[in-house]
């Protein structure tokens, strides 16, 4: 009970900083130079000021910028995203709706992936401190570290696509025989063309995280408590994935937590390159268009993602340490 108090707490003091982040996003958003018209106007001959007055008038720009905002707050509140500014006047939903499952689809695959090789990883080179095994993991995670995605991506298309014609390089599935292909042959299409774009969306973060867990790993096994636990005859696997490994992994609940909306916004560099019709895909085409309700509908699912994720992490970090959950009773 005082855990559901407390959750209910955290959850509504979340809604005063997504408020804060909308206003500050929808701000500099229209701060930017150029206008949604700019398109249509800029390359008419035949566009006269009226007119693009006339334009203003119909994606409601005429009106002051807080005017503008809530009216978009308040259709928000009644879970309408409105209408792009684009030629087919679609809502906005519906456009995020049909590309939302094959961003979260990639990024969920990359998140399994970062967890299933970047602990492990991270476990083994702490163990193993100054060990070659250490030294060479070190240096080849610092080189993906630093290399750019977009370069890996490109890096990646040409050997495995071009040279060894092993994996395509584009889209999400065959274009030619796809829809006579039975539901087993459908799954392995889609999985071919989602393996480049999986590895190149988790390869930064996988880096990122082996290198917390060693960090975290380190500092944990120089504890009192684990020189104790050895003192006891314990057997070393015990001491390293039951103990040492727990209280490693309590930092890594919230970086793992708010690396959430980072592979979202990720996805903008591997769905562009790849052709993969997703969300990021989706933002990018918006903010060359100048398509606000579009980003700001994407802003809004990247804004409840880190707010969520933050939460998550608060919440992993009380199922994980007890001490927290005694904190939350005597908060009570």
């Amino acid at each position: 009970m005082d855990f559901l108090i407390w959750f209910g707490k955290r959850l509504l003091a979340l809604v005063p900083t997504f408020i804060g982040i909308t206003i500050i996003s929808f701000s500099v958003m229209h701060m930017a130079p150029g206008e949604p018209m700019s398109l249509q106007a800029d390359f008419n001959p035949k566009m006269t000021p009226e007119m693009r007055q006339r334009l203003r008038a119909q994606y409601g720009l005429d009106k002051p910028l807080y005017v503008q905002y809530g009216k978009w707050l308040k259709g928000l509140v009644q879970l309408d995203l409105g209408r792009s500014f684009s030629p087919d006047r679609r809502k906005v939903w519906d456009k995020i709706k049909e590309r939302l499952p094959v961003t979260i689809l990639i990024n969920v695959l990359s998140m399994i992936l970062i967890i299933l090789v970047a602990v492990p990883l991270g476990v083994w080179a702490a163990v193993r401190q100054n060990s070659l095994f250490d030294q060479v993991t070190t240096v080849l995670v610092f080189i993906a570290y630093a290399a750019p995605a977009f370069w890996v991506a490109l890096l990646l298309m040409l050997y495995f696509g071009i040279e060894l014609n092993w994996l395509p390089v584009s889209g999400l599935h065959t274009l030619m025989g796809y829809e006579r292909m039975d539901a087993w042959h459908k799954v392995l299409d889609w999985g071919k063309h989602l393996i480049l774009p999986v590895f190149v969306s988790a390869i930064g973060g996988l880096a990122g995280f082996s290198r917390y867990t060693r960090s975290s790993m380190l500092e944990v096994l120089r504890q009192d408590f684990i020189t104790t636990a050895r003192a006891k005859g314990l057997p070393e696997r015990t001491v390293i994935y039951r103990h040492a490994l727990r209280n490693a992994l309590l930092p890594l609940i919230t970086i793992l937590g708010l690396s959430i909306p980072g592979l979202i916004g990720g996805s903008v560099i591997f769905e562009s390159i790849f052709a993969i019709p997703g969300v990021g895909q989706l933002m990018w085409s918006a903010v060359m268009a100048r398509d606000y309700p579009v980003l700001m509908g994407n802003l809004v699912i990247v804004a409840v993602m880190t707010l969520l994720g933050n939460l998550l992490a608060d919440m992993g970090y009380a199922a994980a340490d007890p001490r927290i959950r005694t904190g939350i009773r005597e908060e009570e």
